[in-house]
């Protein structure tokens, strides 16, 4: 029979210092759904900040959901479209380059609709944040509008 013994300082000490390196690893991401849309097409404003790979998967992914996607101008106005949607993405170096932060927001008659943000910026040594960049944007993009063109 073992018997249970009160942890010493030092190893509760150690216990809390593993749990928030653990912590420091986090890979966080939150999507608000997009209700209902009415529309087939859905305008996409252009972020000449963000690589155009960024843009291209997302107009993509869009369409896989089996709208129509036009591509307006960076700085149009929100309202340019029924459905808009602006982004933003970045990239960061460790051991090899990786999309490190994405924020995808959607808007209906410029008001805002849905939102999808995934950072791994407090990501760490979590091996999870290198991951396709183009995989990624399609997941949010599948959650962001689940249910797809009507």
């Amino acid at each position: 029979m073992t018997t249970l013994r009160n942890p010493s300082p030092a190893s509760r000490l150690a216990a809390a210092a593993g749990a928030l390196l653990l912590a420091g690893c986090a890979i966080n991401q939150s999507v608000t759904p997009v209700g209902g849309l009415e529309v087939r097409e859905i305008c996409i404003v252009d972020n000449p900040a963000v690589r155009a790979t960024f843009l291209e998967a997302l107009r993509k992914a869009v369409a896989a959901k089996g709208y129509t996607v036009r591509v307006l101008p960076a700085n149009s106005p929100l309202r340019e479209c029924p459905v808009t949607v602006t982004y933003t993405a970045n990239w960061r170096w460790d051991l090899a380059l990786y999309m490190a932060y994405a924020e995808i927001n959607v808007f209906k008659a410029g008001a805002p609709a849905g939102k999808a943000v995934y950072d791994s910026l407090g990501g760490g040594a979590n091996m999870g944040k290198f991951i396709s960049a183009e995989d990624k944007v399609n997941e949010l993009v599948n959650q962001l509008m689940a249910g797809g063109a009507r």
